[in-house]
């Protein structure tokens, strides 16, 4: 049987008590190996960013060195202090966890109150860490926009140069096109070409070359080859086109020192001619009847004479017959002194007149780096045409 015993003023069953003690223990010996895990735990993560911490003010020891007070320095801080703060965080964790699961839950839960401490570091220095936390997101914005600007910096003279000579050209029944271009180290191209079928039965090939580098150049020639598409579709001359090209472009505004080279070549199908017609630009090359003939200008340069005139020249084709033109990027290219000239490009194509029209423009432009001392520096753009 139970009995009841009064103890200072208060009845007490001996058993009941006997058993809350027992639970008491039980409890008290699970937490201990609990909170000695925890202590370990968070020991390790003590080291961690203590480690941290230490590379931090590394770091800031040599920002100082190189920019002083500055944003860089503040951010480099701000993580410093956090870092800090952590370690410290983790590192009262461990101590009160360790000495809880020596003591006994009962006697060292007093301890954790030292969590306190940092809980308190991080309300005062709160306002601090947003501010840093803003300045942060604020600096990588600025550092995303720069990114953005250069890869719109690299990607611009490319999208020109796609404009100006497109890699992909519609396929014209009964003719083969090659075609290669290559951009010089000027930031925006000045060389173009287009293929336009401007009839029926004509289908129109343009090369042109602006003076110049830069911006105003590539404008000018993109002008140039929208223009022309214009007048080609207007006048069955070539010539005809060209003289409008050149009044427009006069009466455009369009600095005086911007010189444009151009050669059009009209091809018809139903009469079975070329027609022909070169502003100032280096000879084409024409393989007709087993030949190498130039396709040289039939007049001045573009914007150098407003009354200029041009005249063009018309050749029976032939089936298998092959047009070459090129600005002068590639009879330019340089050994020293010497030039590569236009009679290496009536070589290459007298030496295997049957080539395909794209593998001809390629060895063209491999030939031409395999000559020149160095880097080819100018634009060299190069179109092939044959009548298949």
């Amino acid at each position: 049987m139970t009995r009841n015993v009064t103890k200072y003023g208060k009845n007490v069953t001996k058993p009941e008590q006997s058993q809350a003690n027992v639970a008491r223990y039980h409890v008290a010996t699970m937490q201990q190996p609990i909170m000695a895990f925890v202590a370990l735990a968070c020991l390790a993560a003590t080291a961690v960013w203590g480690r941290s911490a230490r590379y931090r003010q590394k770091l800031v020891q040599r920002v100082e060195k190189q920019s002083g007070d500055s944003d860089l320095k503040r951010l480099v801080l701000s993580d410093l202090r956090k870092d800090a703060h952590t370690t410290m965080l983790y590192a009262v964790l461990a101590a009160a966890s360790g000495i809880v699961a020596v003591v006994g839950g009962q006697n060292g839960w007093p301890l954790f109150v030292l969590v306190l401490v940092p809980v308190g570091l991080s309300l005062a220095f709160g306002r601090n860490f947003l501010a840093e936390a803003r300045l942060e997101y604020n600096r990588s914005e600025l550092e995303r926009r720069a990114q953005e600007v250069l890869v719109q910096d690299d990607l611009a003279p490319k999208k020109w140069a796609a404009r100006l000579a497109p890699e992909d050209l519609p396929d014209f029944p009964g003719f083969e096109i090659g075609r290669v271009y290559q951009a010089g180290s000027g930031l925006m191209a000045g060389d173009f070409y287009d293929v336009i079928r401007v009839g029926p039965t004509r289908v129109a090939a343009v090369i042109g070359d602006v003076s110049g580098h830069g911006i105003e150049p590539a404008i000018t020639a993109f002008q140039c080859k929208y223009l022309l598409r214009v007048f080609l579709r207007q006048y069955r001359d070539p010539a005809q086109a060209l003289e409008e090209l050149n009044a427009q472009l006069m009466s455009a505004g369009i600095p005086p020192e911007e010189f444009i080279s151009v050669c059009v070549v009209v091809f018809d199908t139903q009469a079975g001619t070329l027609r022909v017609a070169s502003a100032g630009h280096p000879a084409a090359w024409l393989w007709h009847q087993k030949e190498v003939q130039p396709l040289r200008a039939t007049g001045p340069l573009v914007m150098l004479d407003p009354g200029a005139s041009y005249y063009s020249r018309e050749i029976a084709l032939e089936p298998n017959d092959l047009c070459l033109m090129y600005t002068d990027g590639l009879s330019e290219v340089r050994n020293g002194e010497e030039l590569f000239g236009e009679e290496r490009v009536a070589q290459a194509i007298k030496r295997d007149p049957g080539v395909a029209a794209d593998v001809l423009c390629k060895s063209l432009l491999e030939a031409a780096t395999d000559f020149s001392s160095g880097p080819i520096t100018d634009d060299v753009a190069i179109l092939a045409i044959r009548r298949v």
